[in-house]
């Protein structure tokens, strides 16, 4: 097989502020939440919410939130440290496997590394084929879908067009699954299964889903596979295992149950330890870093509850990288090259 286009692999996530700084922040929100995709709404109701967000949310939210960012920040924020981790992992995976291998980069779909920029950066170097690879599991036109919209508006004002692929989920990649299975017994013969295994999603506004938003449907089939996995190897009898959603926002119903309810609900019933994990974050971040590792831990333990434990996110691990690998083996073999030997 020979390889007479270049081709680029791009590894996107949702974005991350550029410092842990309110001014930073308030940038990165005022890109994020003014995404129609993220806030739904037309007309007046549009135009409502772009009032709300600009004369109390990026005025109040800003401040709280950096501080936030800046008890989990490193020396840069986790998120973009664990993105490059994962392109590097990936970037040595495929050199070691194909001659002339692709080159792997990293974006973000709000902030810096830009994907919209990186695009233009590609093109620019004469790369043909460009396979993105949103690291969201469970599809959700809340998160994916910027990472389509982004690409169409890169698309529409490009004479040559690139020739673009889109990852659109991987919840049932048989090696993500295997990933998640192995940092929970990873985590287990470290520590004593917990009475509860919570399995924590980032949660959609309940109107999303009503109107054919699946990802609900496939957190609920990634739980499924994983407590299935679990049987076959004879652990699942060690905790019982729930789903739940975290992060919501604003005043309207998300998709329930709810992770904090139910983390309260459990501690008031006489639940002592609770282990948690975040499936649908394929990098650890503020949203598991503080709101499920020290926020809700502390909502647990103070509604009487006695050992809280969050298990990481799969970032860099082995098997997540042998599953970006193996979906790109899959999806666009036309476009990886020679293998090394032939």
């Amino acid at each position: 097989m020979s390889q007479p286009q270049k081709t680029a692999i791009v590894l996107v996530n949702l974005g991350t502020p550029a410092e842990p700084t309110a001014s930073s922040v308030r940038a990165f929100l005022a890109e994020f939440l003014a995404d129609q995709r993220v806030i739904e709404g037309k007309g007046p109701r549009r135009w409502l919410w772009l009032a709300v967000l600009h004369g109390i949310v990026l005025r109040l939210r800003p401040k709280k939130v950096a501080k936030l960012y800046a008890e989990i920040w490193q020396t840069d924020s986790p998120m973009r440290m664990i993105l490059q981790a994962q392109t590097e992992a990936l970037q040595s995976k495929l050199n070691s496997t194909y001659q002339n291998a692709p080159t792997v980069y990293s974006a973000m779909t709000y902030g810096e590394p830009n994907l919209t920029k990186l695009l233009q950066k590609v093109h620019k170097d004469g790369i043909s084929n460009v396979y993105i690879m949103p690291l969201f599991p469970q599809y959700s036109a809340t998160s994916t879908g910027p990472v389509y919209d982004a690409v169409a508006n890169f698309q529409k004002n490009a004479r040559n067009v690139l020739d673009i692929r889109i990852l659109k989920n991987y919840c049932e990649h048989e090696k993500y699954i295997e990933g998640l299975v192995a940092t929970i017994k990873d985590h287990w013969q470290a520590h004593p299964p917990a009475e509860k295994l919570l399995f924590s999603y980032h949660g959609i506004p309940q109107q999303y889903a009503d109107d054919g938003d699946p990802y609900p449907k496939q957190c609920f089939k990634t739980t499924e596979l994983v407590k299935a996995c679990l049987e076959r190897e004879g652990l699942s009898a060690n905790s019982e295992l729930i789903s739940s959603f975290q992060s919501r926002f604003g005043f309207t119903k998300w998709v329930e149950p709810y992770t904090d309810d139910t983390l309260e609900a459990f501690a008031k019933e006489g639940v002592k330890s609770i282990d948690v994990i975040c499936p649908a974050f394929s990098a650890d971040c503020l949203e598991t870093l503080e709101e499920i590792a020290q926020t809700n831990k502390a909502l647990f333990t103070e509604n009487g509850g006695d050992t809280y434990r969050y298990i990481p996110a799969l970032n860099d691990h082995p098997l997540f990288i042998e599953a970006l690998f193996d979906i790109a083996q899959q999806q666009v073999p036309d476009w990886l090259g020679d293998k090394n030997g032939h």
